[in-house]
């Protein structure tokens, strides 16, 4: 239940700081940033895992930076999707 919770405030986390890296303005609801973010937690500490720096000895920069980039590219992804209009 722990992990859980720390997933969601780690998501949380990362999704905001992925916002505020990202220019412009985002078409994106906080839940679904939030969501962004989980995504991108997960994402980073797979990526992280493979390049073997997921656990060092002190504060894990390089997995950090991995979740905040993934996060930024989800969020532009998003973005671009929610931002379209129908041309119908």
């Amino acid at each position: 239940m722990l992990g859980i919770i720390g997933l969601i405030i780690g998501g949380a986390v990362i999704g905001i700081l992925a916002r505020f890296v990202m220019p412009g303005r985002q078409n994106v609801p906080v839940w679904l940033t939030i969501i962004v973010g989980i995504v991108g937690v997960l994402i980073g500490n797979w990526l992280s895992g493979l390049i073997g720096v997921r656990d060092t000895g002190g504060i894990d920069w390089i997995r950090h930076i991995l979740q905040v980039v993934t996060a930024v590219v989800l969020l532009g992804i998003l973005g671009g999707v929610m931002g379209r209009k129908s041309s119908v």
